[in-house]
């Protein structure tokens, strides 16, 4: 299976047109801050298709796939995770609209683990092998390339040590917040497609932990939760909890 196999190309292109990038590109600002807007970018335009929709429970690639691009999330949320041996779940991250999935294949050239829709989701698509010849005359790209996996790194190191329960769900909701903020949204009030079981699976909790930390939150006024929406009551709070994993 490849990146495209069994999903719908939309040609709903109102997000972006000819001359303008799309609001959620990954990569818009490395063009744009090197002088190169989609009049000037066609060979980067034709590396580009629009993917989607993609519904709720489907796979956009599976582990083991040979690795042929990378996509933007342009709408919806997307999850990664990878099954043992005992076909039990592991939870590696998710993903925002203007964030990108498969950079964790550029080495192996395979993909390492699934990446599943997580709500209705819509993609930019990007030819990797021809992004990266591009980018090798393009500094801005390159570093922008860089950046991205030095996210993707980060990510996949930042619930890693002997935290608590209180401190790892403190550092997922303000990582959650500034990377809504990124993308133009609201940081204080946001809705979770992810649902607690995931959320726990990716924090290493036990779903009941979870539920008892989101209670005692909400009981100190740090966050208030309606079903899936969420609203963080007190950053600052949140901020020193979360201080010995995010450190800034």
């Amino acid at each position: 299976m490849t990146l495209t196999s069994n999903i719908k190309v939309s040609t709903l292109m109102d997000d972006g047109d000819e001359m303008h990038f799309c609001t959620t590109c990954a990569f818009s600002k490395a063009c744009q801050s090197q002088g190169y807007d989609k009049a000037t970018l066609r060979k980067l335009h034709v590396l580009v298709e629009h993917i989607g929709p993609i519904k709720q429970g489907d796979y956009i690639f599976r582990e083991g796939d040979d690795f042929n691009a990378i996509a933007a999330v342009r709408e919806g949320t997307v999850k990664t995770c990878v099954f043992d041996s005992d076909n039990n779940e592991k939870v590696l991250g998710f993903f925002l609209p203007g964030e990108v999935i498969g950079l964790n294949a550029i080495h192996y050239s395979k993909y390492p683990c699934n990446a599943v829709a997580l709500d209705n989701v819509m993609l930019c698509r990007f030819s990797f092998p021809k992004m990266a010849l591009l980018a090798s005359n393009m500094p801005g790209l390159q570093a922008q390339l860089f950046r991205l996996l030095s996210q993707d790194i980060g990510k996949a190191a930042l619930l890693t040590g002997d935290y608590r329960a209180d401190q790892r769900t403190a550092a997922f909701l303000l990582t959650l917040s500034r990377r809504h903020a990124q993308c133009g949204l609201s940081a204080s009030l946001f809705y979770l497609a992810m649902s607690r079981t995931d959320i726990a699976n990716y924090l290493r909790l036990a779903p009941e932990t979870l539920s008892r930390v989101f209670k005692r939150f909400q009981s100190d006024k740090l966050i208030r939760v309606l079903r899936r929406e969420i609203e963080l009551l007190d950053l600052r709070a949140l901020e020193l909890l979360a201080l010995p994993i995010l450190r800034n």
